[in-house]
């Protein structure tokens, strides 16, 4: 870059021609008359040319003066303005998050509950995604399900996921209550489209050779599944994490526990690009809630 006259120099210009007077924008600068004629008298000697013709108790511009002072003015305020938005940016107390459906809905609302009993004063928005993410830069923040074998080095894992088999509390298989895994092979199944190996490591896990993976109801949302055995259509396996709302509110229940971990899971896809505080803040909640999650 060329070398440029200082700031400095060129706001006590701007302030002087303004006044046409060095002793006024002195007062505006909140620095001397000395120090704003030495200013102007330096921006002289930098461009080669006089910019005020002095007079005994005022100052009036040259050519040179009249012809320069409208770029010089408009420079500062860009600058002026530039800085602002910059100075706002930095402490706007906003923070945007996108989230598949099914954990928004499930998860992240008691998390953004507890975050905000602690810092009220961060806007949060909440962008629920289906399949693929949001545009890019959209987000703050960026909850993903993804396959484990699917994971990049810009992604950190929530927790590790477990699966779950679950009914409504009155569901019936051959008019028994389902207790055993192994009436899994006779009850009407529900499918998360694009999961099939939530039922294929239930059907592996439990020895399982007559799952029927081909027939029952399909969705391609989580919760919409959910709702479907809540109303006794069938049983759904899913992330426990999913599942975890629904049962404690008595919607559905667990038959019976097992230890799984489920293919896909959730992580934060991390920004590669300045975080401000507040996106910091929660970002770090998120990982404190996660936590819980997994002790």
């Amino acid at each position: 870059m060329m070398n440029l006259p200082h700031l400095t120099f060129l706001r006590s210009f701007e302030a002087a021609a303004r006044h046409l007077n060095f002793t006024s924008a002195a007062v505006e600068l909140n620095c001397t008359q000395s120090a704003v004629s030495n200013h102007v008298r330096s921006l002289e000697e930098f461009i080669g040319r006089p910019l005020f013709v002095r007079h005994a108790r005022s100052l009036s511009l040259t050519d040179v003066g009249e012809a320069y002072l409208p770029s010089v003015r408009h420079a500062l305020q860009e600058i002026d303005v530039a800085t602002q938005s910059v100075i706002q940016h930095s402490h706007a107390r906003k923070v945007v998050v996108s989230c598949p459906i099914s954990l928004s809905e499930n998860w992240l609302p008691d998390v953004i509950r507890e975050f905000n009993a602690v810092h009220p004063d961060i806007d949060l928005t909440v962008h629920g995604t289906v399949w693929t993410d949001v545009e890019p830069n959209v987000s703050d923040i960026s909850l993903t399900i993804n396959h484990v074998d699917d994971v990049t080095a810009d992604m950190k894992r929530l927790w590790v996921e477990k699966l779950a088999v679950v009914c409504a509390p009155g569901f019936l298989v051959d008019g028994a209550p389902l207790t055993d895994p192994r009436q899994l092979q006779d009850a009407p199944l529900i499918h998360i489209l694009g999961r099939p190996a939530y039922w294929e490591r239930v059907a592996l896990h439990f020895g399982l050779t007559n799952l029927n993976q081909k027939e029952g109801l399909r969705t391609n949302a989580s919760n919409l599944a959910m709702e479907m055995a809540a109303k006794s259509l069938g049983c759904v396996a899913l992330p426990r994490s999913l599942a975890n709302s629904y049962v404690q509110r008595g919607l559905l229940i667990e038959p019976f526990k097992f230890d799984l971990e489920s293919p896909w899971t959730y992580f934060v896809q991390l920004k590669d690009k300045p975080i401000t505080p507040p996106v910091r803040l929660f970002q770090d909640w998120l990982f404190k809630a996660a936590a819980n999650m997994s002790a």
